[in-house]
């Protein structure tokens, strides 16, 4: 298909979402509901258009959530979350687990699949979305007390790692024969620890750069934390380590740090993140 064409369809998808976006606020109801649905009228069962390429899939979602996951660590208050840390960080790993194994479990029984085969379907769909909990809470309808906003905020951000490294797991203990579900313990524990330094690290890096680079033009500068997420993400996963929970880390240690351009750098990742959704 020409160039052309491709943009057009693309840019006119973009806008239809961007007025979407703005329905959904008046409508209270919630934004990627209608961008579902805009989805399924104009894909194969709709207007026609076949997209099937898993590789390109692939890689579009994990740049839109690396985005969505720092967007959410910067616009997270430190102070507020401190609280409910240990209680995030419990939710966004051991229920992870536990949610994944129960609809495991129920897959295998209500269906003929295998419990490794409905186990993995529970770790596809044991995370919450984090750009629906963000988007959510930060709609103006929505009124939570104090300990329960933080909560999930927090869970939701943390807990895609969780998610994407029992999905990988799940899918090595159905294709590699000798691969145990204990061997995943370790495995687990090297990524999450590598992430996390390395989401620390960089994240601190990060903010000296932003403070020290003095760039010409202002609008350099959310362009230039772009590309530190995706090196960020690109470096951990390089060592071995969890992408997705080094970047959401290095959007919380930026958030509660003090850094130039602050407010256009914040409006900016805000915009990022509703177009990710």
């Amino acid at each position: 298909m020409p160039i052309e064409y491709i943009l057009i369809g693309v840019t006119l998808l973009l806008i239809i979402c961007i007025f979407a976006s703005k329905a959904s606020s008046l409508l209270g109801v919630p934004s990627l509901l209608i961008f579902l649905l805009v989805g399924m009228l104009v894909g194969s069962d709709g207007l026609g258009i076949h997209f099937d390429d898993p590789v390109l899939t692939q890689a579009i979602g994990v740049v839109a959530l690396s985005f969505i996951l720092f967007s959410g660590g910067l616009d997270t208050n430190w102070e507020s979350i401190r609280p409910v840390l240990w209680k995030g960080v419990a939710l966004s790993s051991a229920g992870v687990l536990v949610t994944a194994l129960l609809v495991g479990w129920f897959v295998s029984v209500i269906t003929d699949f295998s419990f490794l085969e409905g186990l993995l379907l529970g770790a596809i769909v044991s995370s919450t979305d984090a750009a629906a909990v963000f988007s959510i809470l930060r709609s103006r309808n929505v009124s939570l007390r104090k300990p329960l906003k933080p909560l999930l905020e927090l869970e939701s951000g943390s807990n895609d790692p969780m998610a994407v490294f029992l999905t990988i797991g799940v899918i090595g203990l159905i294709m590699t024969r000798g691969f145990r579900l204990v061997d995943m313990v370790p495995l687990f524990l090297l990524q999450a620890s590598i992430g996390a330094v390395a989401g620390y690290v960089m994240g601190r890096a990060m903010i000296y750069t932003v403070n020290r680079l003095q760039l010409e033009y202002d609008g350099l500068y959310p362009v230039l934390t772009l590309s530190f997420v995706l090196l960020i993400y690109g470096v951990s996963a390089a060592l071995g380590g969890n992408g997705f929970l080094s970047v959401y880390i290095a959007g919380l240690v930026m958030g509660k740090s003090d850094f130039l351009k602050r407010r256009s750098i914040l409006g900016f990742h805000d915009g990022l993140l509703a177009s990710c959704r």
